[in-house]
């Protein structure tokens, strides 16, 4: 960006065959951005002043998270992709010196986010402070329209359950809450991570933008609220399906206890009269007497359990 004082350097900036001897020499004289993969991470950390002994290992980042050093504040990032969010997570590292920036990214994610920086923020190249916070704003900007739509599909679970239609829903109420679970942890470590920029231990950040990554700590705050909000909403909802399930199998329960009310009767005079004793009253009168006896012990039943409302 001509005029300013920040640059962003390319990965190709950084391979000192791609690009020519006055171009580092650029580097060293301003500030700026470097990107680079892991391959080339040790020679950009060189290119960028900044002194690193710990392990430089992208696809083993597990963490969101700032560690501050004598020389320069060393950071990681792992991203939940918003449209798998149980998928693998797109990793990255940083490291920030009193000049410069560099971000270690395998898979292109940190080069698109720059790119959306660059293009939205004009004023994003003027300091680190303010690339650090745009870029971290970039990445959090598609987050509550992804939980709006959470909240839809908790909803169109909720009318589902409502409806009596339970087809799949354990199938469908499982994978929700390990993505919500998933992103309410993405969101606590962003919060530590703000307010690890927010102390700013060594000074490596100018005190008078520090604010900007309290804006990002309170964002990431706001979105952990909203998901524990769906993940309270999801459970009432679970909730409900289990009462709706109790419910239905109580009238199960209920309908199998009066056919068995009824027919108990029944079995008990026939099972007497198949005996077939000698003395047994009535027997010389067969049949009809016992159709008909059964026949009024079962109206009699019925009855009952009409006015009881069982029926």
């Amino acid at each position: 960006m001509p005029g300013k004082s920040f640059e962003y350097i390319s990965p190709e900036a950084e391979n000192p065959k791609k690009k020519k001897n006055k171009k580092k020499n650029y580097i060293r004289s301003k500030g700026a951005v470097f990107l680079c993969g892991t391959e080339d991470a040790r020679e950009t950390l060189r290119l960028a002043k900044m002194q690193y002994h710990g392990e430089i290992d992208v696809s083993g980042v597990e963490f969101c998270k700032v560690e501050v050093q004598r020389k320069c504040m060393a950071g990681s990032l792992r991203i939940p992709r918003l449209s798998r969010v149980l998928d693998p997570k797109i990793r990255m590292q940083f490291f920030v010196n009193k000049k410069n920036i560099v971000i270690i990214s395998d898979d292109g994610f940190a080069e698109l986010i720059i790119d959306r920086v660059r293009r939205k923020r004009s004023d994003q190249g003027s300091t680190k402070e303010l690339f650090l916070y745009n870029f971290l704003q970039q990445i959090l900007t598609r987050d509550l329209i992804v939980l709006s739509r959470y909240e839809r599909r908790i909803m169109q679970l909720e009318d589902a359950v409502m409806d009596d239609n339970f087809e799949e829903f354990q199938e469908m109420i499982r994978p929700i809450r390990r993505e919500l679970l998933t992103l309410r942890e993405y969101y606590d470590e962003l919060k530590d991570l703000g307010d690890e920029f927010e102390d700013n231990e060594n000074h490596f950040l100018r005190k008078d933008y520090l604010p900007y990554f309290g804006t990002i700590k309170d964002r990431a705050d706001r979105l952990n609220n909203r998901t524990d909000h769906l993940i309270a909403y999801l459970g009432q909802v679970r909730e409900v399906y289990r009462e709706k399930i109790a419910e239905e199998q109580n009238d199960n329960m209920q309908y199998l206890t009066v056919v068995s009310t009824i027919f108990m009767p029944l079995t008990l005079i026939t099972g007497w009269f198949g005996m077939n004793f000698k003395n047994m009253p009535e027997l010389d009168r067969g049949y009809p007497l016992v159709i008909i006896f059964s026949v009024l012990v079962l109206v009699i039943i019925v009855l009952f359990f009409k006015k009881k409302k069982f029926l």
